[in-house]
This record gives C-alpha cells, structure tokens and sequence, in this order.
C-alpha cells in the first residue's frame, strides 16, 4: 500500500497540481483567462480574437508546460529545444504577423468614401486624441519619452501597428502593449456603446447620410501606389505595415488579382490570426503581467482608447453641426484604428436607433481614412452582421 502511496505521490508532486497553489496570482490569471473566453464563446465578443488570447493566456498560466522555453542547444549530443510559444511569439517580437494582418486588412478595404470625401480624415484624426493623452500621462508617471509614446499608441486600439511601435521604440513593454492593444479591440462592442450614447442624441443617430459621388477604378488602383511612396519616403519605419497594407488594396483594386485578393482577405489572415493571438495570450503571465507597470500600461492604454472614442464622436457632432444635420456623427468612433470593430459597432448602434435607414459612413467608417465594406470583413464579422447588412 506504502509502494502505491509512493507512486501516486510521485505523480502528483510532479504534475502542475502541486505547484498550482504556490502564487495566487496563477490562479487570478487563469480565472480572467476563463472569462474572457466565456466574452468570446457565451457573449460573443470579438470571439475570432478574443478565444485565441484568452486560450493563451490560459496555458501560459498552467505550469511546467516549457511553452515558452528559449532555445537550449547541447553540444555533447548535438540536439536541442525550444518551446512551441517562443517560436510562435517570433512573429509578434519582429512584428510579422502584424505585416500579414495588414496585408488583408488592405485586401478588404475600400478606399472609395474616403476618396469621395476626403473630409473623414478629419474625423481619424480627431479620434486620435487618446493617444497623445496618454503620451503625456505617461511621461508624467515616469516613463521614458519613447515608452509613453508606445504605451499612447494603445489609444488607437490598433494590434498591429502597437505592435510595430512598441518593437521600435519600448521593446521591453512590448508584451503589455500588444496585450492591452488587442484585449480593447476585442472588447470594442463592450466598451464604445455606452460612450456613443452619451456623446450623442437619439436625433443624430437617426441620420442617414447621403451616397458619396462615384470613385473611378483609375482613383482607386492610383491611391494605393501614391500613398506607399508618398507615406514611406516621409516616414521610411512605416514600410512594413503601409507597405503591406496598400499591396492588399492594389490586389482588390485592380481587377487582375482576384485569388491573391480573396486569399489574403479570408484564409491568410484567419490563419495568421491564430498565431497571433496565441503569443499575445501567452505573455500575459501571472509574473510580469500583475505588476504595477503592467497594470497602469493597461490603465493608460483604456483612457486613451475611451478619449480617442470620445473625440471621434465629438467631432463628429461639430460637422453635424455645421453641415446641418447631413452627416451622423456615430461615424467619429469608427475613426479608431480597430479594424473593422469600431466601424461594425457603429453601424449596429446606428440600426437599432433607425433600422430602416443605416448610415452609409457608419458601415464603412473613417478608420483614419480606411473605409471598410463590413459585409466583406470575413476576418472578424459574425452570422448577424452578415444578414444584417445589405
């Protein structure tokens, strides 16, 4: 009976049950992992990349499992490992999947609105307001200048273009960053409704905006050539994701790559997906992602995110202002950089208010100048949107 005893004190001294107790940050960790998951499953939240980094961060937060291992190479043997997240997390840690993510980002975009009405500019730009608000509450808490302005780029809600940011300027604080980037962008329909509602009257939102003038198929396949030269020699670190973006919309433009088209807009960027919100789950380990700096990246990251919401909405009312009730200022929280999500929650908070009369802007949005057609967003949309748009 000792013999069994012994045995079965082996198996559960080596198993991560006995180690589980040891730090009760483990447990919290896994407790958020589950409700994010049971966001993405029970409540629908973003769930094509919500489930991905919740499961992440649930096996990053399992112990023993060596997922993120670094390379070890025995010489004596001439044989190695690595752990299976390490390898995966390459691609964030050199902003490659952001790139691809980018590349059918541009593959589902239309350009077309923001040719026709140069104007929605304004209403990116105005959204932008979080970010350099939390740059300077950032340096106020102490940060280093390049630091806040990465940490200030989470005001955005924009994964990958954090990403790059925080790989160039603050690559220690790249983990929180991506985190906190993604996790807003999956709680978008949680977190804009409230503040569109206030920011707005129940008469605005009602407004149904007037179709744009016909963009030429000349304008469109142009655009995305003069952009990357014009953007990229002004600012040359833009390549990858400016890069990437711009080729996606040249293989929807113009006319000839139809398959590269509806492969980078649907089976590559799902693919990627997977990938990518694995390895920004997986860094939201129980060590370094309770602490103080982390907590407060995440804090500066949700007030950026909630001014930049608030100052697209507000800009939004001053040109329904002045254009005299003809533009619905919903579409000022589209101008977030989270594609397609802010776009997609405006236009469903714009159809409960008038079913009948969907604002046209909303269902594209500004996204600082990326319009998007929703019904093509295959990446993020769900089986309602689907049918709810025509």
């Amino acid at each position: 009976m000792s013999f069994f005893t012994e045995v079965l004190g082996a198996i559960f001294g080596g198993s991560g049950f006995a180690y589980l107790p040891t730090d009760w940050r483990q447990v919290i960790m896994i407790a958020v992992a589950c409700l994010l998951l049971y966001l993405g499953i029970g409540k629908g939240f973003e769930p094509l990349l919500l489930v991905p980094i919740a499961f992440g961060m649930l096996l990053a937060n399992l112990p023993l499992t060596g997922l993120f291992n670094e390379p070890v190479y025995d010489a004596a043997t001439h044989s190695g490992s690595v752990g299976f997240m390490w390898v995966l997390y390459q691609g964030v840690q050199y902003a490659i999947y952001p790139s691809i993510i980018f590349m059918g980002i541009g593959a589902m975009t239309d350009f077309g609105p923001l040719l026709a009405n140069p104007m929605s500019l304004l209403l990116g730009a105005a959204a932008q307001l979080g970010i350099f608000t939390a740059f300077l509450v950032a340096l106020v808490l102490g940060f280093k200048p390049c630091e806040a302005a990465a940490i200030g780029v989470i005001g955005g809600a924009d994964g990958p273009t954090a990403i790059l940011t925080a790989s160039k300027l603050a690559t220690k604080l790249l983990p929180a960053i991506a985190i906190a980037a993604y996790s807003y962008m999956a709680l978008i329909p949680l977190i804009q409704p409230p503040i569109m509602k206030l920011l707005t009257t129940k008469e605005a939102r009602k407004v149904k905006m007037t179709q744009l003038r016909a963009v030429s198929k000349t304008e469109k396949i142009i655009f995305p050539i003069a952009v990357t030269i014009f953007v990229i020699l002004l600012i040359p670190d833009t390549a990858p994701l400016i890069g990437m973006l711009m080729l996606g919309n040249l293989f929807r433009e113009c006319g000839v790559t139809e398959r590269l088209s509806d492969t980078a807009q649907n089976a590559l960027i799902n693919i990627v997906t997977i990938p990518l919100g694995l390895s920004v789950g997986f860094k939201a380990t129980y060590d370094s992602f309770l602490t103080v700096e982390t907590l407060s990246i995440i804090a500066l990251g949700l007030t950026a995110f909630l001014l930049s919401t608030a100052g697209g909405l507000i800009f939004g009312n001053v040109m329904y202002v002045l254009t005299k009730g003809k533009v619905n200022p919903l579409i000022g929280s589209a101008g977030v950089s989270a594609v397609p999500m802010a776009a997609r929650v405006s236009q469903v908070v714009g159809q409960k208010e008038n079913p009948l009369q969907l604002p046209a802007h909303a269902r594209h949005g500004p996204q600082r100048g990326r319009c998007y057609r929703l019904c093509r967003c295959c990446w993020y949309s769900d089986q309602h949107l689907r049918l709810s748009i025509p």
